[in-house]
């Protein structure tokens, strides 16, 4: 097995999930720094879901990389959409896996749960998903991608290795992008503080 990645001091991880493990959770050193459990079965629920979500955002210390799976992502991209600037601005970007299951709810129904404005997320984002293009499942995770301003990485259930190697890659590429925000963003507010000064 990989080793296991180190996310930057500065970037805390929030996950998104009804389940009590999963996968991806091997891709990070550390533990999550929150946990927002996936609830969303009556509009109390799913209200109670979007109030966690602030509160996770924005007790984190740093920049936050949200991670949603299944359901989540739904729950994700709509707490996203609908949130005030100064929470969703907290956000580096998301990573969504499989949001939709084989098992789980239709995305019709989904769809109408977290219902919001049909515009892209206003941070960068990347849904893992299948690979068999031909699958109505893999055609809609790449729509519902397309709706959420979202990158794709195509995987196979059936070896659960390839993915992960596949997003271990991109986490490293996206949270040193995220380090090199900050540190561009840091070197604007000194040069607008010396242009006052």
């Amino acid at each position: 097995m990989a080793t296991a990645l180190t996310l930057p001091a500065n970037l805390s991880l929030v996950e998104i999930s009804a389940a009590a493990s999963a996968p991806w959770r091997d891709l990070f050193a550390a533990p999550a720094q929150e946990h927002v459990p996936y609830r969303a079965g009556t509009l109390s629920e799913r209200n109670l879901l979007g109030a966690r979500l602030d509160s996770a955002v924005t007790r984190a210390e740093g920049a936050v990389l949200l991670v949603a799976e299944g359901a989540g992502c739904f729950a994700t991209a709509w707490w996203a959409r609908l949130s005030p600037a100064t929470y969703v601005s907290r956000v580096a970007g998301a990573l969504f896996f499989d949001p939709i299951e084989d098992e789980g709810e239709s995305v019709e129904n989904l769809l109408d749960t977290f219902a919001s404005p049909r515009t892209h997320l206003p941070f960068p984002s990347i849904v893992l998903g299948r690979d068999d293009k031909r699958s109505l499942v893999a055609s809609r995770v790449r729509a519902l991608a397309d709706g959420w301003g979202s990158g794709v990485i195509a995987g196979s259930r059936s070896d659960s290795a390839g993915p992960l190697k596949r997003t271990r890659g991109i986490i490293e590429r996206f949270t040193a992008g995220v380090v090199a925000r900050e540190v561009r963003t840091h070197r604007a507010l000194v040069r607008r503080v010396r242009a006052v000064s």
